[in-house]
């Protein structure tokens, strides 16, 4: 895989950028502002924190496993921002998709970002907790 250098100071444009990239399941545009040591917190997992990704390479693994998974998977609704010094990001989203079984998950969730240098060097995913839908 092969990824493009990110600039000097992340913005919310960059994040909107990122989460557009997530919804065309393209992974080259959404690594683009992974820093190569980032870490990943899942959304679900063994741990109270879910399970933690290390690695831009490992990262990007687990993002084509679920679009794998979940092919219509979508972050819909997305917004950003960050903080006055650059240092965290904020994206609020609401995540569907159609589950192996049929079912849909949708559910709104947010990611904690921190940033150093312009890049993302931990992603914190973190979404509500709600029962499948049944399939129709």
């Amino acid at each position: 895989m092969s990824y493009t250098l990110t600039a000097a100071r992340l913005t919310a444009d960059h994040l909107k950028a990122t989460f557009d990239a997530f919804n065309r399941h393209d992974i080259d545009g959404v690594m683009t502002h992974f820093a190569d040591d980032c870490v990943f917190f899942t959304v679900a997992g063994e741990h109270e924190y879910g399970n933690r990704i290390e690695g831009k390479e490992a990262i990007a693994r687990a993002f084509v496993n679920v679009w794998t998974t979940l092919p219509d998977v979508q972050w819909a609704d997305h917004s950003h921002f960050l903080s006055e010094d650059g240092t965290r990001g904020v994206s609020q989203w609401t995540f569907r998709a159609t589950n192996p079984d049929g079912t849909r998950t949708e559910a709104q969730g947010v990611d904690l970002f921190r940033i150093q240098n312009g890049q993302i060097v931990e992603k914190q995913a973190i979404r509500k907790q709600r029962p499948a839908i049944p399939s129709k």
